[in-house]
């Protein structure tokens, strides 16, 4: 209602929007509601589930009584000689909608819009039914035509068929139920076998924790000497790639001077190297010779070198004499001739080594000559130098230790070549 005067709307109880009744509502007389208030009698129940449940919103339908004592009673105020025919009008309308409400399916006040859906809903579903009317009256009537043709008789032993049938299945049924009884108890058997392995399940997977825990502490150790095993064995691949003897014996030169693992051998007039010094580097000099000598199995012949540090010496295998390699003192008052045949014989050692290389490839040689003591440079012009001190020079003397160190890199290069890291590390 609009009325500038009230302030109680009726809303749609499906849509929830304000109504604006008509008129006559207000003009309905005592005898329109007693006739209204009667229980209507409904010959067919006719069921709006669908149609209730399609409405978007349900809202409780609309109840009103008269102001009072009420929990839910409410007062309408007007200007005070309105308040009695505006509060009959709106008992009158609450009682109207309260009896068509309980009297249908669909609670009440609708709006225009929501009545007009509400009546397609039941005209869907008036046609529905009377589809159905028709299907079933239409197999009424083909049941009625052919009730002639019926064959009893064949009917009836069917019926017998089926009786017959039915005492079949209740024994299989009696069957399947004593079946059923038994494993029943099968079952119970095998619950309790069940719980049993239930409670070994759980010892069980105690154990199992355990060892397993164990197996990762193993495991975790077992990865950790992996990684060492690793590192190691790349430590390993490393040293193979290095040659055994090129770190071991490193010879280089420098000036007039022959080098070997930064010893000087030799001595000059302006360089005066130390004799300590000198027979270090004798020492490691033998010590290559030797090594090399045993890495192709060949025994000299005549000799055994000794390597002995800086008092390396030369043994004569004849008559077991030492020929010291090693020096004291100045250079013009050494004359102890051991010293030379000493030097003479490592020349000589280094020759056989020579010829033992030749045997087995032809292509091996030495960039100097040696020959009894001396070694032969043989660029045009040749020069010789004799590796004695005596009746020599130290310029001489110093050059022909150049040359010997420079042919030892030379069988050094060549036995790196020939063998694998492998059998270096045999030997």
């Amino acid at each position: 209602m609009s009325d500038s005067k009230s302030f109680v709307n009726f809303s749609c109880q499906r849509c929830l929007q304000p109504l604006k009744l008509d008129e006559s509502l207000n003009n309905l007389g005592e005898h329109t509601i007693a006739d209204l208030t009667l229980q209507i009698r409904r010959n067919n129940e006719t069921d709006l589930d669908m149609q209730s449940s399609s409405l978007e919103h349900y809202v409780p339908p609309f109840r009103m009584s008269e102001s009072g004592n009420g929990a839910n009673g409410f007062m309408v105020i007007s200007d005070g000689w309105e308040t009695t025919s505006v509060g009959h009008q709106l008992h009158v309308k609450a009682t109207l909608f309260d009896c068509l409400s309980n009297n249908s399916d669909v609670d009440h006040p609708l709006c225009d819009e929501c009545t007009d859906t509400l009546l397609e809903l039941m005209d869907n579903q008036l046609s529905i039914t009377e589809a159905e009317w028709k299907d079933y009256s239409d197999y009424l009537k083909k049941l009625e035509d052919d009730k002639e043709d019926l064959n009893l008789e064949g009917l009836e032993k069917e019926l017998e068929d089926w009786k017959q049938e039915q005492n079949r299945l209740l024994k299989d049924l009696s069957a399947l139920q004593k079946e059923e009884k038994a494993m029943q108890d099968e079952i119970d058997i095998q619950e309790k076998e069940k719980e049993r392995l239930e409670i070994e399940q759980d010892i069980y997977y105690r154990e199992y924790s355990r060892y397993r825990k164990e197996l990762n502490i193993t495991e975790d150790q077992m990865k950790f000497y992996e990684c060492q095993l690793a590192y190691s064995q790349h430590q390993l691949e490393k040293l193979k790639k290095n040659n055994v003897f090129k770190a071991s014996f490193h010879i280089t030169d420098s000036g007039q001077f022959g080098i070997i693992n930064n010893f000087r051998l030799g001595r000059l007039p302006n360089a005066p190297v130390d004799w300590s010094e000198i027979n270090a580097a004798w020492g490691q000099t033998v010590l290559l010779l030797s090594s090399l000598a045993r890495k192709i199995n060949f025994c000299f012949q005549r000799y055994r070198l000794v390597p002995y540090g800086n008092h390396s010496y030369i043994e004569v295998l004849e008559d077991q004499k030492m020929l010291p390699l090693y020096g004291s003192g100045g250079f013009r008052f050494l004359w102890d001739t051991k010293f030379d045949a000493a030097m003479v014989a490592f020349l000589d050692c280094l020759h056989q080594f020579r010829e033992q290389v030749v045997k087995g490839d032809t292509q091996f040689f030495l960039p100097y000559r040696i020959d009894k003591g001396k070694i032969e440079d043989t660029a045009s012009p040749p020069h010789s130098y004799s590796i004695k001190i005596q009746f020599n020079s130290e310029e001489h003397w110093t050059q022909a230790l150049k040359y010997m160190l420079t042919n030892l890199k030379w069988a050094l290069t060549w036995i790196s070549s020939q063998f694998s890291e492998d059998k270096i590390e045999d030997q």
